[in-house]
């Protein structure tokens, strides 16, 4: 059955992938339609997320994040699928960095990075980043369950020297590329929701008492690496701006999850400043203590 969802899907995402921009984002435009108006997808716990964490927000404030949302979400799911295609010139001057010098001092310096993000603006071109430095590209990401979808998703990521791994691969591949002299950069989309008896930290984000993923900043001392988060702004559609913050350099000199706070702070700031660009389909709040 995984042989054959993957034929009859892959030649519709490879007919998306080459349609030029113009198009795609027409397409996108349609899916909207369908996602919000007819099917709703997810829309009640888009609703009651933005809701939760801004109860002062009236229904028509409510109601206006929520449709922005979903439409730039639509467009994730396009220029995800267009990844197959876009050429390296493209992707290139559709998602800058803005202080790129960042990451080249480290590089000058011999060091690999943990790179910490959350599920806001745009994370599917972020690979790009590698054709700007030496360093090898690795992405911790859940396994997908049919086997040749997740197959051609690495195949994606590959193609400007990314790579993905899962989190029980993880120390074992970086700890090994440390030993072997191989400079790596290790992505982390920290702001999900642990679970919850495997919660060693709890913290409020935006407001709510949650358990908090710690795993990166575990992983930056244990191997001794700076800490960099990477914020991504949407400049207009299909162009984002990157800008890179650092966390820590020496990780160990910080108190157990100072990193990890200090990261989720970043983040509500870009959520307060413009809520439609987050990820408000996942329940990132399902598990929270009542004050």
């Amino acid at each position: 059955m995984q042989l054959l969802a993957y034929i009859l899907i892959y030649p519709i995402l490879w007919l998306v992938s080459i349609l030029p921009f113009r198009l795609l984002y027409t397409v996108s435009d349609l899916l909207y339609l369908l996602m919000y108006n007819i099917f709703g997808y997810r829309k009640q716990t888009v609703i009651e997320n933005i809701k939760l964490v801004f109860p002062k927000k009236s229904d028509l404030e409510v109601k206006r994040i929520t449709k922005k949302f979903y439409k730039h979400f639509c467009d994730m799911i396009l220029e995800s699928i267009k990844s197959m295609h876009i050429s390296r010139k493209s992707m290139q001057e559709r998602f800058t960095f803005k202080n790129i010098d960042l990451i080249k001092d480290f590089e000058k310096k011999n060091k690999s990075i943990v790179l910490m993000c959350a599920h806001y603006g745009s994370w599917e071109w972020i690979f790009i980043l590698q054709t700007y430095t030496s360093h090898r590209g690795f992405a911790i990401y859940k396994r997908l369950q049919n086997k040749y979808f997740d197959r051609l998703v690495k195949s994606i990521r590959a193609r400007y020297n990314s790579y993905l791994i899962t989190t029980k691969e993880t120390f074992a591949v970086l700890d090994d590329a440390k030993k072997n002299g191989i400079l790596s950069m290790n992505g982390f989309a920290s702001d999900q929701s642990p679970k919850k008896e495997k919660a060693r930290h709890w913290n409020k984000f935006m407001g709510i008492n949650v358990p908090v993923h710690t795993g990166a900043e575990a992983l930056a001392k244990q191997l001794d690496m700076p800490v960099v988060f990477f914020a991504v702004k949407r400049i207009k559609r299909g162009y984002y701006e990157t800008t890179f913050h650092t966390l820590a350099e020496n990780p160990n000199e910080f108190k157990d999850y100072e990193i990890t706070d200090a990261f989720l702070k970043l983040v509500e700031g870009q959520i307060h400043d413009e809520p439609e660009y987050y990820l408000w389909t996942h329940k990132r709040w399902k598990h929270r203590k009542t004050e």
